[in-house]
């Protein structure tokens, strides 16, 4: 079950995916994590979709990651009389406390921490930003606004505050809830959502407690004024385009992925591009061009991963979604531009011992035209360096850590494989060629480049270099 593409693919389950033959269908189709998506769904039916995931990772005999993403806290209006209303462009329309139903010139809002936050002058978006209120007066429990632009506001709609950074955690009592699940289960990933400052990472990253890798969602304003810090304290970012393009306006977001894809990589960060990326599929057998040059967009840029939300969760055809999306990545890593684009944002590697060995080994394998770069390691970070390098052959990675496998099922490039711990350089050589011959990364004649910590087993040592010929 080898890939032949680097970028890798994340499909999110859901009621279009939640039986064994479809999950089985979608990992053959091209998808290499699958997310358990906590908006939606209770607890039995994201542990029997985990089960079934683990079930495909039996059957194919390659690790696969699961990402169970959080809520996070969800600002929404109260309810309507009758459900719904209409907001006239000019009219005057007010947001408070109280509980009662709504109607054309007011709405509950019970959350008094916005009104706390806000400002005359600011904007409040609602319904995905489709109708806009600016605030005129504002009070302890109310915000008197004049409607910018008017539509339907339903019952319960989100809201969002683009210029605001709330006084709220990032984390609710149900994320606490289903983050413990998660970690119970057996979560590869915690996509931890409405991250605003450093100090939201690192209480999450606290409560996980290494049991899984912390993966940043951006789609916050505010997150992006301290974007280095959130990368730096993150295990991963997913760039969440979604709520993001509702709080900054579109023709900022393809600047703003830009700049958190270089971010991470600079860093060796995994990141994922995430929302809308097939969103036609929802419905339709085949993408939009507009949305395969999206795809493609993403992986010149050199995302480690590109991901589909409601194309595979509730879509009629989750797996076309997912192929045509291993397609566009396999042709646009083809293409004789595309190193020379990957290559251009590659950045020097840091000044320690494991960096420069790492840096050398993807020039060594370049030089010498190796098959492949065979990583050891044990807690995942000498193939993260190796992905970070882009290099131009793929990466092999021997560890003793089945949820190391897992994890790295998110990095560029990188096929992992779960193997017992080597004792000496004999052993590292002869292992390394014999999975290379297996998963159908070399053949007889070839040469490998092989990268590990010694003494072996140290985490994070990345000292040895070693060039290696594949023999029968």
């Amino acid at each position: 079950m080898r890939r032949h593409r680097n970028a890798k693919i994340i499909a999110t389950l859901g009621p279009a995916s939640s039986d064994a033959k479809t999950i089985d269908a979608l990992f053959e189709a091209g998808a290499d994590l699958f997310r358990l998506n906590f908006s939606h769904g209770e607890h039995a039916e994201h542990k029997a979709r985990y089960d079934q995931i683990r079930a495909a990772e039996a059957k194919f005999g390659r690790p696969i990651g699961v990402i169970a993403d959080l809520q996070g806290p969800k600002l929404r209006v109260g309810t309507f009389k009758g459900g719904e209303i209409e907001l006239e462009t000019g009219a005057s329309f007010r947001l408070d406390m109280d509980a009662s139903p709504g109607d054309a010139t007011r709405a509950p809002l019970p959350h008094r921490e916005i009104f706390a936050t806000l400002a005359p002058g600011q904007d409040v978006l609602i319904n995905d930003g489709r109708v806009r209120l600016r605030v005129e007066e504002i009070g302890a429990d109310f915000a008197q606004t004049s409607v910018v632009t008017g539509g339907p506001i339903g019952d319960r709609k989100g809201v969002n505050l683009p210029s605001a950074i709330l006084p709220i955690a990032a984390m609710t009592e149900k994320d606490r809830r289903d983050l413990a699940f998660a970690l119970e289960i057996g979560a590869d990933w915690i996509a931890l959502s409405f991250v605003q400052r450093p100090d939201d990472v690192a209480e999450a990253k606290k409560l996980i407690g290494g049991r899984a890798g912390l993966m940043a969602k951006l789609e916050k304003p505010a997150a992006v004024d301290r974007l280095g810090e959130i990368v730096d304290l993150s295990d991963a970012v997913m760039v969440a385009r979604g709520d993001l393009g509702v709080e900054v306006p579109p023709e900022e977001v393809p600047s703003l992925q830009k700049r958190m894809v270089r971010v991470c990589r600079q860093v060796g960060k995994p990141v994922v591009v995430a929302t809308q990326m097939l969103e036609s599929m929802v419905h339709s057998p085949t993408p939009t061009r507009a949305e395969a040059s999206d795809v493609a967009g993403a992986v010149y840029e050199g995302a480690d991963a590109v991901m589909l939300s409601a194309e595979t969760a509730v879509g009629d055809y989750p797996g076309e979604a997912v192929a045509i999306m291993s397609r566009i990545i396999a042709r646009v890593e083809r293409d004789p531009n595309y190193r020379a684009i990957v290559d251009a944002v590659r950045t020097s590697s840091d000044a320690t011992a494991a960096d420069a060995i790492t840096a050398a080994a993807r020039q060594v394998a370049s030089t010498i035209h190796a098959a492949a770069i065979v990583t050891y390691t044990s807690t995942g970070s000498t193939a993260l360096r190796a992905a970070r390098e882009r290099p131009e052959v793929p990466i092999l990675c021997l560890t003793p850590e089945v949820a190391t496998a897992r994890r790295l099922a998110l990095a560029w490039g990188v096929h992992c494989l779960n193997t017992k711990d080597v004792k000496n350089s004999a052993q590292m050589v002869e292992r390394a060629a014999k999975a290379a011959l297996s998963e159908q990364f070399a053949v007889p004649g070839d040469r490998l480049v092989i990268t590990a910590g010694m003494p072996f087993g140290t985490p994070g040592a990345t000292n040895l270099l070693r060039i290696a010929w594949v023999e029968d």
